[in-house]
């Protein structure tokens, strides 16, 4: 063992891998030996059972061409890993033809436990893919690698899905028109360029609205509106613009949130085009963003509700093709938000306008935008202030809404919260004068529980209504602050150890008994990380609501070095992924209700060592926590 340990810390990339790793990676190897003149792979019809590691001996890879000729023939030595590439880019096909020369020895790891590798370790993972980038600039190379017969089978290629950018997308040209242009100047104007999004300048021939073909239909048609009047009447707003270095599927999930179908890409504050949703959906036909979209064109409870249930469907095939964790936590918020915002407009279309603008806020894991599929309600209503006699009117509407919108989503399969952390209680619906009145109680009471209120509804986010009273009380948050508050961060940071890493002396998991099971709750096992990074957050005035986002944003900040913040990361994502398609599973395959419980005996090797370094990493964070908000390295 200890050879063969020796081996793969020298060996890449396994020497990226920490040391407990390497160590139960060495008791899955499996020595082979070959004979000379050996063919171990043949090209696009072996299926590949795992990688070779060569110890000793050499492998020659190649193509065979047409006529049987040998091409691009490359020879490997002692240290190589073949069969990653394979496994992950090929449908676990060999790429290559592969020949053992005299003397070969391998050391041979089973596919599962390779893959789990992947998914846990990304510097791991990035290894092969880089590796295959390098031989694609080899045009000979590039012209025998055959592209996958079924891109769902792909799991790099799946993952590129999610990270292709928005400067691969080309943008049409931004056509626009004076704010005084009449309205049917402007309607010749789209058709004479055979364009269905027009621009509207001012005078300074800044962007301020735009003009689609729903624009005319409903602003102008529908309200038998005079075609002469200037445009500026009817148009649409804001302008909403995107970076070309942004994700295709975050310009997607961008769209659905704003509701708009059209967008601007914006470099160096100029704008280079325009982007419809159409086109970036055509271009992601296997995704999950078409399933979006239809979620938005139900037309009842029951509709959305039979769109719900099939989410545990997608969120299990995108993480089977390895789709990171953080991608399906957007998916899934995108697709609760959709319905959210559908319930909240049938409500408002049954009982009538609202009487004073409003913002209905989600909380907890949704408003992180970290939603699982074992999901209550946890949301909250700020009404614009009113006069004293419009007070009690203004009140029992909202609350009446509230109640309407909470029975509808628990229909849907968002269950009441337990907690009663909902708008349909009157506790957490009220006016912005008193939601500031809150805020300013529980930081200056600084005690435990509301601390933890602020802490809660610090993870608030907006998903309907009046943004501009969402942002004041951000903004009077932001001040309070900056107040010197030690008791009240020394209160957060002592719930956020209130969670130990079940976690032995000698570092082995520490599980509950249930049967023949022995669970970990993944759930709690998050938690640390969730109130740590949330606490840093609020410390250092970082409104950011989703914990990656937190993370990065103090990583730039300086709070929290690289090497933390990638360990967090990956120790967050990585449980989420265990976690959501746990979820799924018990979903689709058991019919039954999901938890946040895991088997670890249902684990392999490679997992539940990863999983032991995880609750490490933590137990390391909850000192940094310690030492940061408590003053003391033994709690108190």
């Amino acid at each position: 063992m200890n050879n063969r340990l020796e081996f793969l810390r020298k060996a890449k990339p396994f020497h990226v891998l920490p040391e407990d790793v390497l160590r139960s990676v060495t008791d899955l190897l499996q020595e082979v030996r070959h004979k000379k003149e050996a063919m171990i792979y043949w090209q696009e019809i072996t299926k590949m059972k795992g990688v070779d590691i060569l110890v000793e001996g050499e492998y020659e890879s190649f193509f065979y061409d047409s006529e049987q000729n040998k091409r691009v023939i490359e020879h490997h030595h002692a240290g190589y890993c073949y069969g990653g590439i394979s496994v992950l880019l090929n449908r676990k096909r060999s790429l290559r033809t592969v020949i053992a020369k005299k003397g070969t020895l391998v050391y041979f790891l089973p596919r599962k436990d390779f893959i789990a590798l992947c998914q846990a370790y990304e510097d791991f993972f990035h290894y092969f893919t880089a590796e295959f980038g390098k031989q694609m600039l080899n045009d000979e190379y590039a012209h025998f690698v055959k592209k996958p017969a079924a891109f769902e089978e792909n799991f790099i290629a799946s993952d590129q899905l999610y990270s292709r950018k928005i400067e691969s997308i080309e943008p049409r040209e931004i056509i626009a028109c004076p704010a005084d242009t009449p309205i049917v100047e402007a309607a010749k104007i789209m058709a004479r360029q055979k364009i269905s999004c027009l621009f509207v300048q001012d005078a300074s021939l800044q962007l301020m609205g735009y003009v689609t073909d729903i624009t005319l239909r409903d602003n102008v048609v529908a309200q038998a509106v005079d075609v002469h009047l200037p445009i500026q009447q009817v148009m649409d707003n804001p302008i909403v613009a995107i970076h070309p270095q942004a994700y295709v599927y975050e310009a997607i999930l961008l769209m659905f949130s704003a509701k708009i179908r059209y967008l601007l890409v914006e470099e160096q504050g100029q704008y280079r085009g325009v982007i419809s949703r159409n086109k970036l959906l055509s271009e992601q036909a296997q995704s999950p963003f078409v399933f979006i979209q239809s979620v938005k064109l139900a037309l009842s409870v029951q509709e959305l509700k039979r769109k719900w249930e099939k989410v545990p469907d997608i969120v299990f095939q995108l993480l089977n093709r390895g789709v990171k964790a953080e991608i399906v936590n957007q998916v899934i918020t995108t697709v609760s938000d959709t319905i959210a915002v559908k319930v909240i407009e049938g409500v408002i279309a049954e009982i009538g306008p609202p009487p004073a603008q409003f913002v209905f806020m989600v909380l907890g894991s949704e408003g992180r935008k970290e939603q699982t599929l074992k999901t209550d309600q946890d949301n909250a209503i700020i009404y614009e202030d009113k006069a004293n006699e419009q007070r009690e009117q203004v009140r029992a509407y909202f609350l009446s809404f509230a109640d309407l919108v909470s029975a509808r989503l628990d229909d849907i399969g968002f269950s009441y919260c337990k907690g009663e952390l909902m708008a349909k209680n009157p506790k957490w619906t009220h006016s912005l004068s008193h939601w500031k009145s809150n805020y300013a109680s529980w930081i200056n009471q600084s005690v435990p529980e509301t601390a933890m209120n602020v802490a809660t509804f610090f993870d608030c986010r907006y998903i309907y209504g009046e943004k501009s009273i969402m942002t004041a009380l951000k903004d009077f948050l932001d001040q309070a602050l900056q107040q010197p508050m030690d008791k009240f961060f020394y209160h957060l940071g002592n719930n956020a150890l209130q969670y130990e890493p079940p976690l032995t002396f000698f570092n082995n998991i520490k599980t509950l008994s249930k049967g023949t099971q022995q669970l970990i709750n993944l759930k709690k096992a998050m938690t640390p990380i969730v109130d740590g990074v949330r606490v840093f957050a609020l410390k250092h005035r970082i409104f950011h609501t989703n914990t990656g986002e937190r993370l990065e944003a103090l990583k730039a900040k300086g709070i929290f070095s690289d090497q933390e913040y990638h360990e967090l990361t990956q120790s967050y994502y990585y449980l989420m992924s265990m976690r959501l398609k746990k979820q799924a599973s018990q979903i689709i395959s058991d019919r039954a209700a999901p938890d946040n419980y895991i088997d670890i005996k249902a684990l392999t090797k490679i997992e539940q060592v990863t999983l032991k370094e995880i609750l490490k990493t933590i137990q390391n964070f909850q000192l940094k926590i310690k030492i940061e908000f408590t003053k003391t390295l033994f709690g108190v």
